[in-house]
């Protein structure tokens, strides 16, 4: 088993494809043929994509089901939704198929469960329309409770640095710290060793990355292991307990985040299961030009169990926020947060 380095990480899953099997190439490329694309897609996803195995999905029984859908009369419009229901079999939100007028998506990761969150509850009843803001994060102290709080809605805000040393400067002397990533849909991998980095003072297994390397279901390589380490002496740290918090619709990346701070001693986890997006996405071409994306390397947790169909909260800490509670501006998640973390009760809405 190998040791893999935050900052190599980085590197690889902006270069994803180097450590993979090259993908076949058609002979007739650029072919509009409605049988030949479909045989292309069935043949990527049956050699590529990472969680075949994992999810027990009988591949070539689903793709003879589809596959006889295509007649005489199918038109390249049809061929789409066709491919798309068979791709929604996956029952991945990281798998889209996308032609010039459409691009599929898998929605029921999250569709199918409640939302417990609602922004406008958060930012009118709790921040007050207020608190500090920069590089895509909201900030400031609950008082009386006196417990610091991070909104990070997007990991698609590559964090840096000097922001993380601003926000927990000014948040230095609180009881305890919050970071609320709910609805956080991913982006920068690179976030979670940013943050993971300011709360531990040694190197922790932050997880394991597998490449796939060769064409059956179980075909990959040995465990890569995920290093996490310190910031420098030079950054501010924080060691004082956090919560994060969850909804259904964290996924991939801030998947990864919740993954990752659920094994430090001093996390707690509080709301309800992440969405999951376990695997590295990856992209290809079938030969009418669409674009097929899907999950090529999946990570594991530091546990290396697989994350892909979500991570639960820590034990004791599931909490829901029903819809009426949020609209009559109640976030339970929230409030649980800050009592378990504060020197009071939280305040009132």
């Amino acid at each position: 088993m190998k040791r893999l380095g935050a900052s190599i990480l980085t590197g690889l899953l902006m270069l994803a494809t180097g450590g993979c099997r090259e993908l076949p190439e058609y002979a007739d490329a650029g072919s509009r043929d409605l049988y030949a694309n479909f045989d292309a897609l069935s043949d990527i996803i049956s050699s590529r994509y990472c969680y075949l195995s994992e999810k027990q999905i009988n591949w070539p029984d689903s793709c003879r089901k589809y596959r006889a859908m295509i007649d005489s009369k199918t038109t390249e419009a049809d061929l789409f939704f066709i491919l798309s229901d068979l791709l929604d079999g996956l029952e991945d939100g990281h798998v889209n198929l996308t032609a010039p007028f459409s691009t599929s998506y898998y929605k029921k990761w999250w569709s199918d469960y409640p939302q417990d969150f609602n922004k406008r509850t958060l930012q009118q009843y709790y921040l007050k329309f207020g608190g500090l803001q920069t590089n895509g994060m909201q900030y400031l102290i609950f008082m009386p409770a006196n417990v610091g709080y991070i909104y990070f809605p997007s990991f698609s805000t590559a964090v840096s640095d000097t922001a993380l040393d601003y926000v927990l400067s000014v948040l230095a002397g609180t009881e305890g710290l919050i970071i609320d990533i709910r609805d956080n849909g991913g982006g920068y991998l690179s976030n979670v060793g940013k943050f993971v980095s300011r709360f531990i003072d040694q190197d922790v297994t932050g997880g394991y990355i597998r490449h796939k390397t060769g064409p059956g279901p179980d075909d990959f390589s040995e465990p890569f292991r995920i290093v996490y380490s310190p910031a420098g002496e030079e950054r501010v740290h924080y060691s004082k307990p956090i919560a994060v918090l969850t909804n259904r619709s964290c996924f991939s990346a801030a998947n990864n985040f919740v993954a990752v701070m659920k094994s430090l001693p001093q996390v707690r986890i509080v709301g309800a299961r992440t969405g999951g997006g376990g695997g590295l996405p990856f992209s290809s071409e079938i030969p009418n030009g669409w674009a097929i994306r899907f999950s090529s390397c999946p990570i594991t947790d530091p546990e290396d169990r697989s994350t892909e169909s979500g991570i639960d909260p820590t034990e004791g800490y599931e909490v829901h926020s029903p819809e009426k509670e949020l609209a009559e501006g109640k976030d339970a998640i929230l409030e649980t947060a800050i009592k378990i973390l504060g020197k009071n009760k939280p305040d009132e809405p």
